[in-house]
């Protein structure tokens, strides 16, 4: 392992490092490569690593494990990202964003190098002379698709046995000219797809290589969500067929185009225009990350998929995005026009050339900020969320977490057993004025609601104090008549306060106060530190790590309860009261307001005319109550976020 007196040594390679575009890969002390990346400024962007000037949450981590590292140049931003997608597939390397389990996804294939391309349903590894469609996270979908797509144009199966016996065919008389007719000359029957309407009849001679190849190119517009234009090369097959009185032929492409206008029927309208776009939303809890696409084609959510992404490490938003989309569109030639993501990547103009670059056309990056696009990021995020908490029970993801998060801790703060119990206070305060305390409470690592309390501070204070405020509530929650009290259950654990070594300090002279042996931590909200009694310099849980997440959710939870409790007392007391204050408004008055809008939150969102609706109210009094509710709502808002930034 690699410690701080290395980093010298491997600054001063570092700054040997060429300035042109390029990828880096950091080796460990095996040789093994653990993080793969790109940059336009090779020496700059590894310089950030060493110097540890790179703030994303991984970086201390891995680089206390970096022995050596390699470098390529290449002459464009644009060639880096290839490259470094070609080289995370080759290496794998620990530190970088994965799907979870993206081996398992299905695709549809067509196996373009061949004389009749079939269709199939596949989770093998994408081949030269196959097209992909997918991934489908749903391999139902998938095997539905190609039912229904070979009904609407009649393509030859992978799977069919005729198929395969004309394929061995093919490839025994490579070159030779009238390859039809040696098939028909070879062949003992049609298959039954034939029959049935949902094979073309390659396997007896009845299309060429040039009408199958229409009909390949009509599968792949329908796959790629471009269905307009089969239809209208349907629609004019129909009519074409009628003019020529082959009624029959005209009453098969007919069931084809019902087959579509079915499909149509039961796919989500999000686009008056023909538009074509994937609109990804993310979704992470604690150190686990779900995506969803919506492939919206022609203005219709034509597919929707579902990944998990997880390495066990904390990634920034950006990364985990940009990461998640040279993985997705590496694997897929379905690029849209435009890919809508809820941040600005560094590297989208790359990004967006190698999408163009797959596509042949322009593809853009976009983050909306309004209208029906922003609506439709915030829906896929949703569907991410509910991804991630399906596949987290699926898994018992979270109840492993759980354990190793009160394993770690037991080791980390020295504690007898792992704090099956964990009590955490906070205060919360405007200036001295309606001061409360809270106190949650996590039973085997999980919220126990039941247990939660909250405390009026009784002290007289004329300005915030944390420290006489703390000493209260814990020479409160844990006096004899207390602890003997089964409505505030047993003896905690662990006791966590919110703060530093400050508050840590009060809370361990009022439990000696109490001649209480207590386990007692702080947790400091500036650099995440946990403050222990017995050592001056502050706990630092790992980066990512399951303890620190539980912690910082038990301290979270804690100041949650205790803004929401003095938030309410505050406005309970000037809600009393601010009616009194408006010229005019006597106890009638104040009566029958409160009689016609029924709370306080009606009256608050009325406009002056609907106030001035109310029997026995003057325009002029209407118009002052209005501007005393507008003044106390600014009021509120102003010391609600100062409160937050508390």
């Amino acid at each position: 392992m690699v410690g701080h007196d290395n980093i010298p040594t491997l600054a001063e390679q570092v700054s040997r490092v060429p300035t042109q575009p390029g990828c880096y890969l950091w080796k460990d002390a095996k040789g093994d490569v653990i993080y793969v990346g790109k940059a336009k400024n090779l020496r700059a962007r590894m310089r950030q690593y060493v110097t540890l000037r790179d703030e994303r949450q991984k970086i201390p981590l891995m680089m206390q494990l970096v022995a050596s590292f390699d470098y390529i140049v290449v002459e464009t931003e644009h060639e880096a990202l290839v490259l470094e997608r070609n080289l995370i597939g080759q290496y794998h390397p620990y530190f970088n964003v994965d799907l979870k389990d993206d081996k398992s996804y299905p695709f549809i294939a067509i196996t373009k190098g061949d004389l009749y391309p079939a269709i199939k349903y596949t989770r093998e590894r994408h081949k030269p002379g196959t097209r992909y469609f997918g991934p489908y996270t749903d391999s139902r979908a998938a095997r539905e698709t190609i039912d229904t797509l070979r009904k609407v144009i009649p393509i030859c199966s992978a799977s069919c046995a005729e198929w395969r016996r004309c394929r061995r065919i093919v490839e025994s008389h490579k070159g030779e000219e009238d390859i039809v007719n040696m098939i028909c000359a070879q062949n003992g029957r049609p298959c039954f797809d034939y029959h049935v309407g949902r094979g073309p009849g390659a396997c007896v001679g009845a299309i060429s290589p040039a009408d199958y190849a229409k009909n390949v190119k009509r599968v792949e517009r329908f796959l790629s969500g471009h269905r307009k234009d089969v239809v209208d090369e349907l629609t004019s097959e129909m009519t074409d067929a009628a003019e020529a009185l082959d009624f029959e032929r005209a009453a098969r492409v007919k069931r084809r185009l019902e087959v579509i206008r079915g499909l149509d029927d039961r796919q989500q309208v999000v686009f008056p225009s023909s538009v074509d776009i994937d609109v990804i939303g993310f979704y992470r809890e604690e150190t686990i990350s779900a995506a969803c696409v919506f492939v919206v084609r022609e203005g219709r959510t034509v597919r929707t998929c579902e990944f998990i992404l997880d390495k066990g490490l904390d990634v920034d938003e950006e990364e985990l995005q940009s990461g998640f989309l040279k993985r997705y569109y590496d694997e897929t030639a379905d690029i849209p026009a435009e890919v809508n993501l809820s941040v600005e990547l560094e590297d989208a103009e790359a990004l967006g050339e190698w999408l163009a670059g797959k596509r042949e056309r322009s593809c853009h990056l976009h983050r909306p900020q309004r209208g029906e696009k922003h609506r439709l990021l915030a829906m896929a995020s949703k569907n991410a969320r509910h991804a991630l908490m399906r596949y987290m029970m699926r898994t018992g993801y979270a109840d492993d977490r759980t354990n190793q998060a009160l394993l770690e801790l037991e080791s980390a703060l020295a504690l007898p057993a792992p704090p099956m119990r964990i009590e955490c206070f906070d205060i919360s305060t405007l200036h001295g004025t309606f001061t409360v305390a809270s106190m949650v409470v996590f039973t085997n690592g999980r919220a126990d609601k039941s247990q939660y309390r909250r405390f009026k501070i009784q002290a007289e204070l004329d300005e915030a104090n944390d420290f006489v405020s703390m000493s209260e509530v814990l020479g409160r929650r844990y006096a004899p008549e207390r602890m003997a009290d089964e409505r505030f259950g047993s003896r905690p654990d662990l006791l966590v306060v919110d703060g530093g070594k400050p508050q840590l300090t009060a809370a361990i002279k009022q439990l000696e106060a109490l001649g209480l042996d207590i386990p007692v931590c702080g947790l400091a909200k500036a650099d995440e530190e946990v403050f222990v009694p017995w050592d001056e310099t502050p706990v630092v849980l790992p980066t990512g790590s399951a303890s620190l997440y539980l912690i910082k959710q038990v301290r979270d939870e804690s100041h949650r309860f205790a803004i929401t409790f003095h938030r309410e007392l505050r406005d309970k007391a000037m809600t009393v009261s601010i009616l009194d204050d408006v010229p005019g408004v006597g106890p009638t008055r104040k009566r029958a307001i409160m009689r016609h809008f029924g709370s306080m939150k009606r009256l608050r969102a009325a406009s002056e005319q609907e106030i001035a609706e109310v029997r026995g109210i003057p325009a002029d009094v209407a118009k002052a109550v209005h501007e005393t509710l507008v003044a106390w709502d600014a009021e509120r808002s102003g010391a609600a976020a100062k409160q937050s930034e508390n």
